[in-house]
């Protein structure tokens, strides 16, 4: 049976490694992107060089008329969609929570708060069972953060990701009887482009020595773990958050 998948910040990093993944594993994809056109374009054409079907939707999730648009067109374009991961997501430069302004506040907690709320939602009213869907999987990226609390340095981010883990565990339960597994993947350091937004491209091998495995994370092992989470392999796994984090 052909299924999509929506794979939000899909065109790089982490959310390139799922990308791909899920094509292998036969999915249809929604690549989305929020500014790097040409990033998620890549990843479509290296999907389609070996057979699979994918598409790029560019769609802001702070802005709700995006997402919709992005789950509209997937509607329309792909095969009825089987499941979502909520990868976007955004970090700031490093500072105490004294420094930090409002506007930082609110692109921080719109972008990694109320966009994978919102895409969820959309979500479980085409895979819910109670809306004549056939079931699903959601899989939300959060963060090792969420439980370190990142001071001194990202706490809004850290408190976003937390947001996110409160969010996989109720929603699981919500929708379990509906035929949708909800869980969370909480990366570690992984070697990522997102260091760079955050202002310090070498971060991952800055703090290397803290993971007991003494080395940062490659981004296709936490799509390898996404993709477990979507598949039948995890029947029975819902509402779990997942840490893939060298033991952190």
């Amino acid at each position: 049976m052909e299924r999509s998948v929506i794979v939000t910040g899909g065109s790089r990093g982490i959310g390139r490694a799922i990308s791909l993944g899920a094509a292998k594993a036969g999915y249809q994809v929604c690549v989305n992107y929020a500014h790097n056109a040409a990033a998620a374009g890549d990843v479509v054409s290296e999907i389609e060089a070996t057979g699979g079907k994918a598409i790029t939707v560019q769609a802001d999730m702070t802005k709700e008329a995006d997402i919709l648009r992005m789950f509209e067109t997937t509607d329309r374009e792909l095969a009825p969609l089987a499941a979502l991961v909520n990868n976007a997501g955004i970090v700031d430069t490093a500072s105490k929570v004294e420094g930090m302004s409002l506007n930082r506040l609110e692109r921080m907690f719109t972008t990694n708060i109320t966009g994978p709320f919102l895409c969820a939602r959309e979500a479980v009213k085409r895979l819910s069972t109670a809306h004549g869907g056939k079931g699903g999987g959601i899989v939300n990226i959060s963060s090792v953060a969420a439980k370190l609390g990142s001071p001194g340095e990202y706490v809004d981010y850290a408190a976003s990701k937390a947001a996110i883990d409160t969010m996989t565990i109720g929603l699981a339960k919500e929708v379990a009887a509906e035929g949708i597994r909800v869980n969370a993947v909480r990366p570690g350091v992984i070697y990522t482009d997102i260091h760079a937004s955050g202002g310090e491209p070498g971060r991952v091998d800055r703090v290397k020595s803290m993971v007991p495995m003494q080395r940062g994370g490659e981004a296709g092992e936490i799509a390898d773990t996404v993709l477990w989470l979507l598949s039948d392999k995890s029947s029975y796994v819902t509402g779990s958050l997942i840490d893939v984090s060298g033991g952190r």
